[in-house]
């Protein structure tokens, strides 16, 4: 079971992502389907590592938060974000379970 929440950015506060486009990829990583605002990230080529990713960045503070790809569920995309640069904020009406 997922955590009823919001995530925001770790850096700068700024709402990232919703727990209701939270899904289990299988990854281990963080995965949702969408950000909680269209315009709340930001995408970026990124051909590090001899690979051909798109990265996701913060679009208030830039920081970087993973990368997404187009294998999610139902043909939607699937943003894989690093943990660490998440702090999720509980619904007030929910109660806290186990991290996310």
């Amino acid at each position: 079971m997922h955590d009823d929440g919001s995530y925001h950015c770790a850096g700068c506060g700024a709402l990232l992502f919703d727990s209701g486009a939270k899904f289990d990829s299988g990854t281990g990583w963080p995965s949702f389907t969408a950000p909680a605002v269209a315009d709340a990230v930001a995408l970026h080529e990124d051909n590090g590592f001899l690979m051909h990713r798109t990265e996701v960045v913060c679009r208030a503070c830039g920081g970087h938060l993973g990368h997404v790809f187009p294998d999610g569920p139902d043909g939607m995309p699937r943003y894989c974000i690093n943990s660490a640069s998440l702090d999720l904020k509980h619904r007030a009406d929910s109660p806290a379970t186990t991290p996310g």
